[in-house]
């Protein structure tokens, strides 16, 4: 094979991956096909934007992780902010992270926040039954400062929690 089919042919596989790239785009992102308390989770966006001045929100393609995170088989919700923005501008964040709803799903299928505060990072640590759940915090959650960033772990049930700086 000559250098000059060569390139051709890895041209071609290129422009190939970047067309499979191009169709395997996320559909867009659909408030109205989550249940109403994530929908109010959500409609916090649109509050802090307009107190911000205005602007259309624009959520990320996973602003809204469906999973079972209690271990009872039923899809609960972690509605994260991070990359949520009004007017190209960052809503619902600070120097604390950005603002992070946890959803469980009852028995009777209504859906009770868990968890609502500011969220630096998140992870599903793995394991079976309740999911454990390591947040990255502002440092003030541990007695220190803003950084290095605090980190906890919380097993995640329907009982609410919340995170509180020491006094």
């Amino acid at each position: 094979m000559t250098i000059r089919m060569l390139m051709v042919v890895i041209a071609v596989l290129a422009a190939g991956k970047v067309q499979a790239q191009e169709g395997a785009k996320p559909p867009p992102f659909d408030p109205g096909s989550y249940p109403l308390e994530v929908q109010k989770a959500l409609h916090y966006a649109n509050d802090e934007c307009a107190a911000q001045g205005g602007g259309e929100v624009a959520f990320a393609p996973d602003t809204v992780r469906k999973l079972d995170l209690t271990g009872d088989g039923r899809d609960d919700y972690i509605v994260d902010f991070h990359d949520t923005v009004c007017a190209d501008r960052a809503v619902a964040c600070g120097t604390g992270g950005c603002i992070m709803d946890i959803l469980v799903t009852l028995p009777g299928g209504q859906a009770r926040r868990v968890f609502d505060g500011y969220v630096r990072n998140y992870e599903i640590l793995p394991g079976k039954g309740p999911r454990t759940i390591r947040f990255e915090l502002h440092g003030g959650f541990c007695g220190g400062h803003g950084n290095p960033s605090c980190f906890k772990e919380k097993r995640i049930t329907a009982k609410p929690f919340e995170f509180k700086m020491p006094q």
